[in-house]
């Protein structure tokens, strides 16, 4: 039986008050979220972290004074690697956070010790975008080849925007809210993600197609349960810089909604687990907006966390990949990704540096997003 090692990808948040600085600071000196040379991204690093890091020190503080996202992640994978075991998998998961601990320069260590037979990378965005998935990975790469570390077999699950078990969890999440929701009026359901530059979407990242794929595929299982009894949109959230976005936001939405006195259901369509941007943004300034601009009603679907249909979503995902199996092509013909020629299990190498700087390192000047 072969032994696998499954690393899960997640962003990170700071633990601490004092953690938020430095891990903005990794945020943003990632080349693929401020898309400029070396010497250059790193002065606005420095720059932007110091900048923003009073107001993000109060959002961690709305929250008690760090991130919850590590130990929502840890009992993601506990619950992962138990149900692999019941599958009768030799498989033991890591967690894996790119901007904060734990690192991959850390990680690789601990699955090398573990001396896996294959490597199995596996991210927890549900989409597909070089500033996520594509930046973890290639961290990965780079991490593993400068520890000196043996080969090891290593595949990666690019995406999974229409799995039936992850469409299914956020269904089975979203019904007691619409039936909450229907003594106050025909609800609108927003599907709501985290934004990204146009211009980084515009380059050929496939994540606004992924994320309106995941919308569908979730909307056609809710309508066959339901009916035609509410309406909805897609929308994004947490803008920040000065370059446009994709759009429309969440925010503009929920005025718009709010204003015609209507119930108003949020399902974080991009997230699988509780951080600032569900705990603060969605359940917090977002309601208050909501009801101060006398939407009828206000609901936010909880994360997928450790359902058991994300838990099994995920283990499709791995057998799969072990398997080398084809996944639906997921990305139209001018779109990057690990999906694009229906098979998404491949060995690293240099192939998403090398495609990340030809179509779109080269057009974009300044493109970074906040999801802390």
């Amino acid at each position: 039986m072969s032994k696998i090692a499954v690393v899960l990808f997640n962003l990170g948040g700071p633990d601490t008050l004092t953690a938020v600085r430095p891990f903005l600071f990794n945020l943003f000196n990632d080349p693929a979220i401020l898309r400029m040379p070396k010497v250059l991204r790193y002065v606005l690093a420095k720059l932007i972290s110091g900048l923003r890091a009073s107001k993000a020190r109060g959002i961690y503080t709305r929250m008690g004074g760090g991130s919850p996202l590590l130990p929502n992640t840890l009992a993601q994978a506990k619950a992962l690697e138990v149900a692999l075991a019941a599958e009768g998998m030799d498989a033991r998961v890591f967690v894996c956070m790119r901007y904060w601990h734990p690192m991959s320069v850390d990680v690789v260590q601990q699955v090398a010790d573990f001396a896996p037979d294959k490597i199995v990378l596996l991210p927890l965005y549900p989409q597909f975008s070089t500033t996520t998935t594509g930046s973890s990975i290639d961290d990965w790469s780079k991490s593993w080849r400068t520890a000196g570390l043996p080969f090891v077999p290593t595949h990666s699950v690019g995406c999974y925007p229409a799995d039936i078990n992850l469409v299914t969890a956020f269904a089975d999440l979203a019904m007691p809210l619409i039936h909450e929701s229907l003594a106050h009026g025909r609800p609108m359901i927003l599907f709501s993600a985290h934004g990204l530059p146009q211009s980084i979407v515009d380059a050929g990242d496939p994540y606004q197609h992924q994320v309106e794929q995941t919308a569908m595929h979730i909307e056609r299982e809710l309508r066959t349960r339901f009916g035609d009894i509410f309406d909805s949109t897609i929308c994004y959230q947490s803008r920040v810089g000065p370059k446009k976005w994709i759009e429309p936001s969440t925010e503009a939405v929920i005025k718009a909604t709010a204003a015609q006195k209507r119930p108003i259901i949020v399902v974080p369509v991009a997230f699988v687990s509780d951080h600032s941007e569900t705990l603060v943004e969605l359940d917090q300034d977002y309601r208050d907006l909501a009801l101060a601009n006398e939407a009828s009603f206000y609901g936010r679907v909880p994360s997928l966390s450790c359902h058991p249909l994300f838990i099994k979503a995920l283990i499709s995902r791995i057998q799969r990949t072990i398997r080398k199996d084809s996944y639906e092509n997921l990305c139209r013909d001018d779109m990057i990704c690990f999906c694009k020629n229906g098979n998404n299990s491949k060995t690293l190498g240099y192939d998403l540096k090398v495609i990340s700087f030809l179509k779109i390192h080269l057009p974009v000047l300044l493109g970074f997003r906040s999801r802390f």
